[in-house]
């Protein structure tokens, strides 16, 4: 079997078809795999990292909303398509798994054209533009959310890495804090604004670490590669404020921290759902408002809090982040509505759904 993986231009496309390539290759080792791919996006470090072969083809971006623009995308898309089909027929593929983003809409349309079963994942509440036209392709369509409008929607999660889908933050939590010499018996809250950090929370957080120091919080605070980091004066017997540019083993991470502070994009909430980690979130105040209809079925279901980016001040935190961090009844109840509402298995179910899908080619 060979599968063509189109989820190319961001982590948040990347990382859910990384993760169902392991899933497809720990089922069967030899089950070839394909990902489409363009030169500006991040799949050209991530893919050969992974050890997964990389296909390139000419970049269309896709307007999200319905503009003149929109109109040239058919001329622009030709020769894109047609690298795609030329991928497809060199791999025989047995199935395209799209993902969104600029390579997805080409894959689906050359799977069309050379009848190639087709499998969408959307990530988001609110899909794209290539995603809501490939659902209309295909009825093998997985999505993240139990709101999704999708159409042929079956509800699945995210496929996210193992080191985070298995991970037992009970278990691991002692190693965790001493890797990040955090107090074993403290509570702790993690705070990251996503890879390149988040201006508003990190002025929120840095100017009320005193105060939540001294209400027997510690702090483990990724600011982002590209922002300074702030002094720190850790106090003998004061509880730890530790900012760091960036944190490159989330799972240990998430084992280390009681609750999160943070944005809310698709792969985090599946991420945090999975796992279990209670969190305050903080949608993105631009784009189409995608982020607060990640976060509402999780916090609707009692494993999270939700605050619109203006609202977000050191007052709302002492109100309510800090009730949440130190109390323990309620910290293991907003867990535990998180863990339920969470997927830690959608790899596999998007591994049958593809099976399921070329199955359905065939008879």
């Amino acid at each position: 079997m060979h599968v063509v993986l189109a989820g190319g231009g961001t982590a948040g496309h990347i990382e859910p078809a990384l993760a169902l390539a392991d899933a497809l290759r720990r089922q069967d080792p030899t089950t070839g795999i394909t990902a489409l791919g363009t030169e500006r996006g991040l799949e050209t470090r991530l893919v050969p990292e992974r050890g997964y072969q990389l296909a390139l083809i000419p970049a269309v971006p896709l307007p999200r909303k319905p503009t003149p623009e929109l109109i040239t995308v058919p001329g622009r898309l030709r020769g894109t398509v047609k690298a795609a089909e030329q991928v497809l027929e060199r791999a025989k593929a047995d199935a395209l798994v799209g993902f969104g983003g600029y390579v997805a809409l080409p894959g689906y349309l050359a799977a069309k054209r050379l009848g190639v079963p087709i499998v969408v994942h959307e990530a988001n509440a609110r899909p794209g533009l290539a995603n809501r036209i490939g659902a209309r392709y295909t009825r093998f369509v997985g999505v993240a959310t139990p709101d999704s409008k999708l159409r042929h929607a079956r509800y699945l999660g995210i496929p996210l890495r193992r080191s985070i889908a298995s991970l037992d933050r009970a278990a691991t939590r002692a190693e965790a804090r001493a890797a990040f010499g955090l107090d074993p018996a403290l509570p702790t809250l993690l705070v990251s604004g996503g890879s390149q950090g988040a201006r508003r929370l990190n002025e929120v957080v840095q100017s009320l670490a005193p105060t939540l120091q001294r209400s027997g919080i510690q702090i483990l605070h990724a600011v982002g590669p590209r922002n300074e980091l702030p002094p720190t004066d850790n106090m003998p017997g004061m509880p730890p404020y530790l900012p760091v540019p960036y944190l490159d083993r989330m799972d240990l991470a998430y084992a280390a921290a009681d609750m999160m502070l943070c944005r809310a994009g698709a792969m985090t909430v599946a991420e945090l759902s999975a796992v279990g980690l209670p969190a305050a979130y903080v949608p993105l105040p631009i784009g189409n408002g995608e982020q607060r209809l990640n976060a509402q079925p999780v916090v609707r279901a009692g494993g999270g809090l939700l605050v619109d980016d203006a609202e977000l001040t050191g007052q709302w935190l002492m109100e309510n982040v800090v009730p949440v961090l130190t109390d323990p009844g309620r910290l293991l109840a907003m867990s535990r509505a998180a863990a339920e509402f969470g997927r830690r298995d959608a790899d596999d179910l998007l591994v049958a759904m593809v099976h399921e899908a070329i199955a359905a080619a065939r008879t």
